[in-house]
């Protein structure tokens, strides 16, 4: 199973220093989704979406990172609150919350509001990417 991103901006190249590699995705390859095929599968016909495909640094979760160049995207979630309808968030594990920040703010990163520790067992706080996507944070304690 893998998860997918809508993003105004080019998907993340790899070694750059860019927003999801401080998170730890490593970058599995990129690619030019277009054609029949393609429309056919998301109703979208005509589309031509470049797509940056990252895995987690275990390998076992997936996140793909699309822009779309055709047709341009409707709807746009960036600012919605976490408790909108839709999937609108991404959790990440990280072993350090406090180091994760410090990095993530470097690219642009803002904090939702604060870090809570949730009783003996997580930190956790969400962001707000560079796109304004909305991204929590839990590290286990």
């Amino acid at each position: 199973m893998y998860s997918a991103c809508i993003l105004d901006s080019s998907p993340a190249t790899p070694g750059d220093g860019t927003f999801p590699c401080e998170l730890g995705l490593n970058l599995e390859g990129r690619a030019t989704v277009e054609g029949e095929w393609a429309g056919r599968i998301t109703g979208l016909h005509g589309q031509r979406v470049e797509i940056a495909m990252m895995s987690t640094p275990d390998g076992h979760s997936r996140l793909e990172l699309s822009r779309f160049l055709t047709p341009p995207v409707v709807a746009d979630h960036r600012n919605a609150p976490v408790n909108a309808l839709g999937y609108l968030r991404v959790m990440f594990a990280v072993d350090d919350l406090d180091d994760t920040l410090e990095r993530l703010r470097k690219h642009g990163a803002q904090l939702v509001d604060e870090v809570v520790q949730y009783q003996d067992a997580y930190r956790l706080c969400y962001i707000r990417g560079p796109e304004g996507l909305l991204i929590g944070l839990a590290q286990e304690l």
